[in-house]
């Protein structure tokens, strides 16, 4: 049957479960077993489709149009594991599906409690995973031990040792080692605590890694092992990485994490082989090139809003052997400001998605600026909006352009919203989500950096080009360079001349893994670097960056 590792984090919260979950994953692929990665989140949402940028930052979608949780979209980065509807489940759905049989009448009359109801259906979430061609299901629970909202997810990973046999899961505790400055010591008592939380549950870790910013020592490392009641072996030390997140599989290699996975769990592998993922660590800390980036968005001041657009831009810079310098300006900054004060030092601008009127103005101000000075532009979902109405009004001459989601009485309605969406109320889960086929213009700067006719890119919006401007747009020379299979929907434009002018109405960015860079990010920073490149004194390769 197949083997589970259960993911649990304690003391606070942001510890980066998903980044360490996603780790553990690539180091049992590279010993040839086959993993399947999951989320449950304790929050009561269906989904985080309807939640702020700034509270769960971005929302990462699939190819069968599930909108989940970022962390999965680590999952993608790290390893192969094909990811569903069934690899992200949130509290909200568990009592929905609980409600659901109860009106059924499923539960024969009985009284429906948080046990065993509530416990079985999360259950039942994780065995789906289960298979002949799994060998290992790792489960990643949200939140921290002592949280109210995880209690009935910790209870449900409790028994489920109990029905599939300890032997064959695994619990790794996730936890943080404070440095205290004032004493000049680290503190293992909050690691302590945690556990104890966490057995008093019923739960005992089998490993224990430990986030710290300075190295553990042999003594705290056997203090740590002596109260938490787990071998000295099973404390794994993860330091902060400085340089990227990427070497974190790496750290846990070196201090045995997936030996003892093995080991414990009886697992039948080969030994790891790491040695790509090495030559990409050299790669990124010595860059060739340099090469700077403005992101103009509505949620720049919270990273993780825009968690896959640096990600893949990253990529596509070891595509280039360069390294990607991230401006990050407020599109509302650029308002007030000006686009010549705030996006003067870039080599490319990219206009990334988002949703509502708020920095409308300051993402086309930035998109004009791009198209007019000559400057590598990159337009996503909204940044696609802004591009189509940026040129309608300044170069087809529509005055007062729009779209509709920004000014339902524009005069020229140059994005409006699309049919399937008219009658649609609920705001959860009805956009136009996942995978969605593409036809590229042959010829089109699309088509050359795809080198494919046909693409299927993963999509989540509600507005679209408006098919009554097209004709008009195209004749004042804005390239429609791919449509849906049928040609209602307009998916990708491109200013023909224009060093980059590309804007797609999908979201690449969930697409581009670091071995396997996004086609389109990957041309967008080779235009940047070109850009650079013929700037003045342009050309000075980068210091080599030290591990």
């Amino acid at each position: 049957m197949s083997k589970h590792i259960f993911v649990t984090g304690g003391v606070v919260s942001s510890l980066g479960k998903g980044l360490t979950s996603a780790s553990i994953g690539m180091l049992l692929e590279s010993r040839g077993l086959r993993v399947r990665m999951q989320k449950l989140d304790p929050y009561l949402n269906v989904d985080p489709g309807t939640m702020s940028p700034f509270q769960h930052g971005e929302v990462y979608v699939l190819d069968d149009g599930s909108e989940t949780d970022l962390d999965l979209g680590h999952y993608e980065r790290f390893t192969s594991s094909p990811l569903t509807r069934d690899s992200n489940y949130t509290t909200g759905q568990i009592y929905q599906s609980v409600i659901h049989k109860e009106r059924r009448g499923e539960f024969l009359g009985q009284t429906v409690q948080v046990i065993p109801h509530v416990t079985n259906e999360i259950k039942s979430v994780i065995a789906k995973l289960e298979g002949d061609d799994v060998d290992v299901v790792i489960t990643e629970i949200g939140g921290t031990v002592g949280d109210i909202e995880s209690q009935p997810f910790l209870e449900a990973i409790r028994q489920y040792a109990l029905d599939a046999g300890k032997e064959n899961c695994l619990y790794i505790h996730l936890t943080l080692i404070p440095y205290l400055k004032a004493a000049g010591e680290l503190k293992t008592k909050p690691t302590q605590h945690s556990v104890g939380l966490l057995r008093q549950i019923g739960i005992q870790p089998d490993v224990l890694i430990c986030r710290t910013e300075r190295p553990l020592g042999r003594d705290e490392c056997a203090k740590i092992a002596l109260f938490c009641n787990v071998p000295v072996e099973a404390v794994i030390e993860e330091r902060d990485k400085d340089f990227s997140v990427y070497e974190v599989p790496v750290s846990l290699l070196d201090h045995g994490l997936d030996a003892l996975i093995v080991r414990n769990l009886r697992l039948r592998g080969g030994e790891p082989e790491l040695d790509h993922w090495r030559e990409l660590l050299h790669r990124m800390r010595n860059p060739q090139r340099e090469v700077t980036i403005a992101v103009v968005g509505k949620y720049v001041e919270h990273r993780d809003a825009y968690k896959s657009i640096y990600e893949a831009l990253d990529h596509a810079g070891l595509a280039h052997r360069a390294q990607v310098r991230t401006l990050r300006v407020s599109s509302e900054a650029v308002e007030r400001e000006g686009p010549e004060k705030l996006l003067c030092g870039a080599d490319g601008v990219l206009v990334p998605g988002g949703f509502g009127e708020r920095g409308i103005d300051g993402k086309l101000e930035a998109v004009r600026f791009a198209r007019e000075r000559g400057v590598p532009l990159f337009g996503i979902c909204l940044g696609m909006q802004c591009a189509v109405v940026e040129f309608a009004r300044n170069v087809a001459g529509l005055e007062a352009a729009n779209s509709t989601e920004v000014d339902k009485d524009t005069p020229h309605p140059v994005i409006c919203l699309l049919d399937e969406q008219r009658q649609v109320t609920d705001k959860g889960g009805t956009m136009r989500l996942g995978a969605q086929p593409a036809v590229l213009r042959p010829g089109s700067r699309s088509a050359e950096v795809y080198g494919a006719e046909a693409v299927a890119e993963r999509h989540r919006h509600r507005f679209e080009m408006n098919n009554a401007y097209r004709k008009q747009l195209e004749a004042h020379g804005l390239a429609i360079a791919g449509t849906s299979p049928d040609g209602q929907l307009v998916e990708i434009v491109e200013l023909p001349g224009h060093p980059w002018f590309v804007a797609v109405q999908f979201h690449p960015e969930f697409k581009s893994q670091p071995t396997r860079p996004q086609a389109l990010f990957a041309g967008f920073v080779g235009a940047a670097l070109r850009s650079h490149a013929a700037r003045p004194n342009a050309g000075r390769a980068v210091e080599a960056v030290q591990p």
